[in-house]
């Protein structure tokens, strides 16, 4: 039995990437279609053998069967149609686009390829803005025991980038197919603030739906007189949230809670008016969205409250609030983003005291095992070296990274060692947009620490991936670089930038595996 004939004829076949038949294989399929495949992808569903193969800068999925068979699976997949022979005997095939309508068969037939569920454990988002990471994404998370959600975006990342949800689900599934990934693996719709956000990433596959009800906190509260916080305290939406504002001074005023590990909770009136007032509205929304999600998902979502964009940090006192809010009116969350103590700048490592961080991060956790079990999620967490050990000693599986600019990053990387003339054209670009792009990120980059791209020499460039303020420069104009056309309607950097990527694509993976792997090594294993 010939090693085709072999796999197509076991029902859910998938064939070891490093083994010599799935070699053996790969070389065959080559020849007979001319291009190179990649061993990871071969698997097999029902007869059929599935690939990817790259010709050149496209890459096309590649369904093979023995010419004597009917198999009916292959006709879910559009393609054109190959014939030719492995040892001697006669083959049919397709090679199919890798289009949405393919991508979706394969997501049904081959159901690694697409996103799942991942529950408690442990996990890193692993956001790709421009479609051609997660390769390199798969090999950071390859052998560890952390779970990766490959497909995220948030609704800003996707307006900038001009990408469509589905494109972030399906970028995700033939980046997962062809590193041959066989593991669950999450889809994150970020940061979504309406029911029309929902609306628009739930058709595309999302399971995970990280609801931010920014937009509803009154950072206000922190400061607001005694007379105005009752004010406002007693025009919070009670019908909404359920109870009046009697029950919630009868559940927490002068009340203590007794956490996990010892800790102590004690609120007084005040507190609870700050609370409140602060955090009220915002639990009223995520409430509503989530009832939302319920009745057009049940239960086949996870999701996640992200109160990290606020002007204040997160207190112990306002987390356990919040929580034991959203249990009350049956909210179950996955995992809960504070806003932690220390300054979370994009692209750069942690600024803080860490020493206040580990105390604070201890009682986050203790709050997540107490009213969940639930997950704590650090965003912007790219790049934030120094407090990973602190968060995998602490939190345990309760823990989620959200990483996304870092990657783009290592993308300019790629361009400053291959293509020194288009990271200069992207660096200038860059400073040029930076005043006016860097508008909604808290950082603290200056441009004059950043030379112009004639002034540094080509040995010189991938050494600005490395300093402050050029990583924040280039990290908060990618959608401009992304997106910015010509007078004559073309793209200025975009094409440009993803085609040099994919003549680079091994050391775009190499370089990703490397940096991400920082991330996720401190976690893994424990």
């Amino acid at each position: 039995m010939n090693d085709l004939h072999k796999l197509v004829s076991d029902q859910m076949g998938d064939m070891a990437a490093d083994s010599p038949a799935a070699g053996k294989l790969a070389r065959q399929f080559g020849s007979l279609t001319g291009g190179e495949v990649y061993a990871e992808s071969i698997a097999a569903r029902h007869g059929v053998a599935f690939f990817m193969l790259r010709k050149g800068l496209e890459k096309r999925l590649v369904l093979v069967w023995s010419a004597a068979a009917s198999p009916t699976i292959q006709a879910d997949f559009d393609g054109e149609q190959l014939t030719g022979h492995i040892d001697g005997a006669d083959v049919a095939g397709k090679i199919c686009l890798t289009n949405a309508a393919n991508a979706d068969a394969l997501r049904r037939h081959i159901r690694w390829t697409g996103p799942s569920l991942i529950g408690l454990t442990k996990s890193v988002g692993l956001g790709d803005r421009l479609g051609l990471a997660t390769p390199g994404h798969v090999r950071a998370v390859m052998g560890t025991d952390v779970a990766p959600v490959f497909a995220q975006q948030s609704i800003r990342e996707l307006a900038r980038t001009e990408r469509t949800p589905q494109d972030v689900i399906d970028a995700a599934t033939w980046g997962v197919f062809q590193a041959g990934w066989r593991h669950p693996s999450g889809a994150d719709a970020d940061h979504l603030k309406t029911i029309e956000d929902i609306e628009a990433t739930l058709p595309a596959g999302f399971c995970m739906f990280t609801i931010d009800p920014s937009d509803h906190v009154d950072n206000g509260a922190d400061t607001d007189d005694a007379g105005r916080l009752v004010e406002k305290f007693e025009a919070l939406p009670w019908n909404e949230l359920e109870c009046a504002s009697s029950d919630w001074m009868n559940t927490y005023a002068g009340k203590t809670f007794t956490l996990p590990g010892g800790m102590v909770l004690c609120f007084d009136r005040e507190d609870v008016l700050r609370a409140g007032v602060k955090y009220g509205s915002a639990v009223a929304h995520v409430c509503k969205l989530a009832r939302h999600l319920a009745l057009r998902a049940g239960d086949r979502f996870e999701l996640e409250m992200s109160v990290d964009e606020t002007t204040t940090p997160t207190s112990l006192l306002e987390h356990y609030f919040v929580a034991n809010e959203l249990k009350r009116l049956g909210v179950r969350c996955v995992s809960l983003a504070p806003r932690f103590v220390g300054e979370f700048e994009k692209g750069v490592d942690y600024k803080g005291d860490l020493h206040r961080f580990e105390r604070q991060l201890i009682g986050h956790v203790a709050i997540a095992r107490h009213l969940g079990p639930y997950k704590i999620s650090i965003h912007s967490g790219s790049d934030k070296f120094s407090i990973y050990p602190i968060a995998a000693e602490h939190a345990g599986d309760l823990v989620h990274v959200k990483t996304a600019g870092t990657s783009y990053l290592e993308a300019l990387r790629v361009a400053a060692t291959k293509a020194p003339g288009l990271f200069r054209e992207v660096l200038d670009f860059a400073r040029d947009r930076f005043d006016t792009d860097k508008a909604t990120y808290h950082i603290s980059a200056d441009l004059a620490r950043v030379p112009v791209g004639e002034a540094i020499h080509d040995g010189d460039l991938p050494k600005l991936l490395d300093q402050h303020d050029a990583r924040q420069v280039l990290h908060v104009t990618f959608g401009s670089v992304l997106t910015w056309r010509r007078d004559d309607g073309g793209w200025l950097l975009r094409d440009r930038l993803l085609t040099m990527l994919m003549e680079h694509e091994q050391t775009y993976c190499q370089m990703l595996a490397e940096h991400l792997g920082r991330h996720v090594a401190p976690f893994a294993g424990l």
